[in-house]
């Protein structure tokens, strides 16, 4: 075998290790509480951006918007078959356990499977117009300057996966994205797999406190895995 084939032979066993699936943009602003009028002229990070059409559809709306990701060190071509993979994967796993779900937002299985796709499929057009635009980050380090966003966005990571990233991995990614954000950070949902809060939330309010920010549990308007309803939301009183 080549050197160049063990690369990519390499490269693939990475990349089956990443979930590569993403949100739409309409569920982003109603997961984050967002309106076009906070995006217009804001610049602003989605991180892990994952395949969300988030960073797509904003810069339409007048937002200066940019996406990291750890799966963004991955060829463009693979990301996408990759993502189809896990959508359909996905779809097979939450048929198992649908009643843990509510459907009034996507109304079926189906519903929510072409918003997966949609969200897929804007991401990766996306990414081979702008490649500029999705950066290559393994959290919690981030490849930017200070302050060079208004604005970050970060969902279905940190709380989401409470159970396999402990409390110093939480304190030093929320402050690396303070970091690099001018003004606020929210954060989506604030409970793990299970539907429950993240147990040490208030240790962590507490830390994040004594850094200069105001920090609030907020209720959204989105919700789909049931008890997934609330955003947490960090701003600096310094700015």
């Amino acid at each position: 075998m080549s050197r160049e084939e063990q690369g990519n032979k390499d490269l693939g066993l990475e990349l089956e290790q990443i979930i590569f699936v993403g949100r739409t943009y309409e569920e982003y602003m109603l997961m984050f509480g967002l309106t076009p009028e906070d995006l217009r002229g804001r610049s602003i990070l989605d991180c892990p951006g994952g395949a969300c059409s988030f960073s797509s559809h904003s810069r339409r709306q007048g937002a200066d918007s940019m996406a990291s990701d750890i799966a963004y060190q991955h060829a463009i071509s693979n990301l996408e078959t990759k993502g189809q993979q896990d959508i359909e994967h996905t779809i097979k796993q939450l048929e198992q356990v649908r009643d843990r779900y509510r459907w009034n937002y996507f109304d079926s299985i189906d519903g929510l499977k072409q918003a997966r796709t949609r969200a897929l499929q804007d991401c990766t057009a996306d990414m081979r117009e702008f490649p500029e635009r999705y950066i290559y980050s393994e959290l919690p380090v981030l490849p930017f300057a200070d302050e060079q966003f208004d604005m970050a966005l970060s969902a279905h990571f940190l709380f989401t996966y409470a159970d396999r990233l402990d409390f110093s991995f939480h304190v030093q990614t929320i402050l690396e994205l303070l970091r690099v954000t001018r003004y606020e950070l929210r954060i989506f949902p604030t409970v793990g797999l299970s539907g429950t809060r993240y147990e040490k939330m208030d240790e962590l309010k507490a830390l994040i406190e004594k850094q200069g920010c105001t920090v609030s549990e907020v209720k959204t308007g989105y919700e789909f895995q049931q008890g997934a309803h609330t955003m947490l939301n960090i701003v600096k009183t310094s700015f």
